[in-house]
């Protein structure tokens, strides 16, 4: 929503908007654009009169202003249905779709088409390096959007990227997730069928090939062009030599496209970058320059993202908040780090590990931390309906857990010595716990900036 309130902006409108805790780099981007943003949901606000409230999925009914909202008779509109209708329409959009790596994607196909003089609009759930915004409205018709499988709004039930229609749609992966709204993985699977429907019959579906359930979601039917990744006779890596960043060569079918050195390691960021490739090409640009572009990725915020090193000790950020995203995003760090120790310090935050739904596949997912320190609150919006020691107890002594920040950050610093490094994961803000954790490393040695 922040990002779409800096298009608006952008688009002309004068923007208004309110949130609970909005923290960075959200809350930096909307200063910086000029939009007040005005803590908490007081039915006062209805007096601000605007032409149009834009609701995100983050309000529920019973929330302050939108019963205000509804007894008034004011005009409201999802966040994804005025994108759609008043920005995508008659451009050609690129869809990023899957349970893990859209942020990733969306970036990188950005910077792509950016690289080729082709000054996209996008509209990403991070804020990519190489452009420090998470959205802009362009100077082309092309136009790089994040395709959340969430759902749309209390009043609309639906996926948000039932309302883009996309040219481009890269369907990057697809498994069980968001256990508050969705059954289970059929569920889900049906909301990217109906993705899949509003593709042109010449626009072109970029499909990780080697994943069980998009192929169930095209057995449903299709009726566009399509192009597989991670698969021998579609796009694929060649050649690969892993470490902290690897080369590979990128093929296409039997054909050799060139060598990329790509900044991130991890065999999901190769797969990421394949899928970025092929949907620059759909819309024009060509693999070599697609791959030259890649070469000087920056990475996007809150990915892995170094926040500092206080006494010897590195602090990382990231969004990993599901099994999968968890166990990739450690095995990426253990690649960079090689034998150091990683002391993992997780936030189970989302509404899905909230409930508790995957909170089984947690130990299996942190094995390659050294140590894990995991916080769950007893109360309030981010409290968890099930018990963190029980979950972790088959990692024995290499986990803990806290109901208290304070407590958490003490064991992580009475544990962590030099040449450690701290993965910190968590969808939130997580209590500034960055900031807090290299405060109280600094007592260890010089602390110095990221």
């Amino acid at each position: 929503m922040g990002g779409v309130a800096q298009l608006a902006i952008a688009a002309g409108h004068r923007v208004t908007g309110c949130d609970a805790n909005v923290y960075p780099p959200m809350s930096d981007l909307l200063g910086a654009a000029g939009i007040e943003v005005i803590e908490g949901y007081d039915a006062g606000q209805l007096g601000l009169a605007p032409d149009l409230y834009v609701i995100g999925n983050v309000v529920t009914r019973g929330n302050p202003l939108m019963e205000a909202i509804l007894e008034s008779g004011a005009r409201f509109i999802s966040g994804p249905q005025w994108v759609g209708e008043n920005l995508l329409r008659g451009r050609w959009v690129l869809a990023v779709a899957g349970t893990h790596g859209k942020t990733t994607v969306s970036a990188m196909l950005a910077a792509i088409l950016e690289h080729a003089g082709l000054a996209p609009g996008f509209l990403i759930g991070g804020v990519p390096a190489d452009f420090g915004v998470s959205a802009r409205a362009g100077a082309s018709p092309l136009f790089v959007i994040e395709a959340d499988e969430y759902d749309t709004a209390f009043f609309d039930k639906r996926s948000k990227f039932v309302h883009y229609f996309p040219r481009t749609a890269v369907l990057n992966n697809l498994e069980y997730d968001h256990a508050d709204i969705f059954a289970d993985l059929a569920a889900i699977e049906t909301q990217f069928h109906h993705l899949v429907r509003g593709v042109p019959g010449r626009g072109r579906l970029i499909v990780n090939g080697a994943d069980a359930a998009l192929a169930r979601v095209l057995a449903r039917g299709c009726w566009s062009e399509q192009e597989r990744f991670g698969v021998e006779d579609g796009w694929h890596a060649q050649a690969i030599e892993e470490g902290a960043r690897h080369d590979f060569e990128v093929a296409f079918g039997a054909e050799r496209l060139g060598r990329l050195r790509l900044p991130l390691a991890g065999g999901h960021n190769r797969s990421n970058a394949l899928a970025a490739i092929a949907a620059a090409r759909h819309a024009g640009v060509a693999p070599a320059v697609a791959i030259e572009a890649l070469q000087r990725f920056g990475g996007v915020s809150r990915r892995l993202e170094l926040r500092g090193v206080a006494g010897g000790v590195a602090v990382y950020d990231d969004f990993a908040h599901h099994p999968t995203a968890i166990e990739t995003t450690l095995a990426g760090l253990r690649r960079r780090v090689g034998g150091a120790r990683i002391l993992a310090v997780l936030e189970p935050r989302s509404n899905t590990m909230k409930l508790g739904t995957m909170s089984a596949r947690l130990p299996e997912s942190l094995r390659a931390a050294d140590l894990v320190f995991c916080y769950g609150a007893r109360s309030g919006r981010s409290a968890l309906g099930w018990e963190p020691a029980q979950a972790l107890a088959p990692m024995g002594a290499q986990a803990r857990s806290f109901d208290d920040l304070d407590a958490l950050v003490r064991s992580v610093v009475g544990e962590a010595r030099p040449g450690d490094h701290v993965l910190v994961m968590s969808n939130g803000g997580f209590g500034g716990v960055h900031g807090r954790l290299l405060s109280a490393l600094a007592g260890l040695g010089q602390e110095q900036p990221a």
